[in-house]
């Protein structure tokens, strides 16, 4: 050690100065490699009792969430076969679309070539459900079931008609990529509720059909200019969930403690010398990943969960790698406390081949999806858990490519699609905003993606104007700084 620290102490000052360069230039790497490890502060630091935010404490005012399970439908779930029904298309089929409701849209490369828009409608059966009367297609008898206990949006719209733009800003409220994702705003304002899980955690399920899948990229999951330690840490959905967790044979947990003790003791020189705050997160995930070696193992153990729960999200929760048996373990997670869980399921981008592709899609989430809102209230967690479902735009009325009443396919659609919220204060059996009769604009009560944040950061107890991080000269805030405004009709 002491030969370490006559190391550092001779080091010039432009010497180190260039080593901090380099450390602030690769904190995009940095974070990264705090995915790969663990979030969360030690118990003795600021975070864990709420971030200080401008003087103001986190929550600023008593939240109806303590935890979030968000289910990202990856590639833009149509709204038009789901949710938002519209039965007078059916006399519009294979009509082309009158240009006054498209009114000079900009359109993607996919379909801007077109020599027409012929309408297409939804193939499958709408029923009504629930006190609310929620239209719902047949695809999601399940989902159905639970409608009043769900609030949701019809009206959501965003800018952004590609996939890495429009999932960026779902998953961190700007289209440009760098900035935190939510969980990581999330995990930064709250903090950790319990020592030897992360605050955050990341699971991406497989669909049954992987006929045309999206990237998924860690940098939605990234912490941005938040401190590293804020970072979601993906779980792997077979196999050993975090790599390296077990040790490898001959190492036994003594000499682990006893190499991770050493390590600290010299990461601890380096930040003491250099004064780089991401050196204190790297010996954050050190000890992070010594308790998850503990902790993880009871995780990912389902032979003491009952055949009442399996019964609930369905046999396919027996299968790891599954959406069922993901968002199961989600429920798993938020029951030992971890704040903030990322759900990804692929394959929603149904540009053709809607008509067979888009049964097995709802066969995954259907009953798993309902089974999660009936155990979350079976164990007396709905009402502090909030489940935000949907994708990061939805699909066009018209088909995109061959069309036929049996299969057809849809482009992408920002200017309007349907996402939901439950438990966590959300008001069950809201239906909120309404589209027009070609479900391709918003008519009423439209609800931009920063509308959404601030509304999801209102039941966390969160005012998204106050939450900020100063970064780069300026105090960012999830919602940016346009217009964003809490969906009272939505809060329970």
């Amino acid at each position: 050690m002491n030969c370490n620290s006559h190391l550092f102490r001779n080091l010039s000052a432009e010497a180190r100065l260039e080593l901090t360069r380099r450390q602030l230039l690769g904190s995009g790497a940095g974070v990264l490699g705090a995915a790969a490890l663990g979030t969360l502060l030690g118990a003795g630091l600021p975070q864990q009792a709420g971030a200080s935010v401008k003087g103001a404490a986190v929550p600023h005012f008593l939240p109806k969430a303590k935890r979030v399970i968000y289910l990202h439908m990856v590639g833009g779930p149509s709204q038009l076969d789901l949710f938002d029904y519209k039965p007078g298309l059916a006399e519009m089929y294979d009509k082309d679309l009158p240009d006054s409701i498209r009114n000079g849209q900009r359109l993607t490369g996919m379909t801007s070539g077109q020599a027409r828009f012929p309408v297409a409608p939804s193939k499958y059966k709408f029923a009504q459900h629930g006190q609310s009367g929620m239209w719902l297609s047949e695809l999601l008898p399940n989902v159905g079931k639970c409608v009043d206990d769900i609030a949701f949006i019809r009206s959501m719209h965003t800018e952004a008609i590609n996939h890495e733009p429009a999932i960026t800003e779902l998953q961190t409220g700007s289209q440009i990529g760098g900035r935190p994702c939510m969980g990581s705003w999330v995990s930064y304002g709250l903090g950790a509720m319990n020592q030897n899980l992360p605050t955050f955690v990341v699971l991406v399920a497989n669909p049954t059909n992987r006929e045309q899948e999206q990237a998924i990229s860690a940098k939605l999951w990234s912490s941005g200019f938040l401190p590293g330690e804020h970072a979601g840490v993906s779980f792997r959905s077979k196999g050993d969930p975090i790599l390296f967790i077990n040790n490898p044979p001959g190492v036994s947990p003594e000499v682990r403690r006893r190499s991770i003790d050493g390590i600290n003791a010299l990461n601890g020189l380096s930040a003491e010398h250099l004064g780089d705050p991401e050196i204190r997160t790297r010996i954050q995930q050190y000890e992070m990943a010594y308790r998850m070696q503990s902790s993880v193992p009871e995780l990912t153990d389902f032979n003491a969960e009952p055949e009442s729960v399996f019964a609930l999200y369905g046999e396919e929760a027996r299968k790891p790698g599954t959406y069922a048996n993901t968002v199961l373990m989600a429920r798993r997670l938020a029951e030992r406390g971890v704040r903030f869980v990322q759900v990804y399921l692929n394959n929603w981008d149904h540009h053709g081949n809607l008509g067979k592709r888009m049964p097995s899609q709802c066969a995954d989430i259907d009953q798993a999806t309902a089974g999660l809102i009936q155990d979350l209230k079976n164990r007396g967690m709905f009402e502090d858990t909030l489940i935000i479902w949907g994708g990061e735009f939805g699909r066009t009325v018209y088909s995109q490519g061959g069309l036929s009443k049996d299969n057809y396919g849809r482009d992408h659609h920002p200017r309007c699609f349907t996402m939901w919220l439950a438990g966590g204060g959300a008001k069950g059996g809201a239906i909120y905003g309404e589209t027009d009769d070609f479900s391709y604009n918003v008519v009423k009560d439209p609800v931009h993606v920063r509308d959404l944040h601030a509304t999801i950061m209102h039941l966390l107890g969160i005012d998204h104007e106050r939450f900020t991080f100063r970064a780069q000269g300026l105090d960012f805030r999830l919602t940016g700084v346009e217009k964003a405004d809490v969906v009272r009709a939505l809060v329970g």
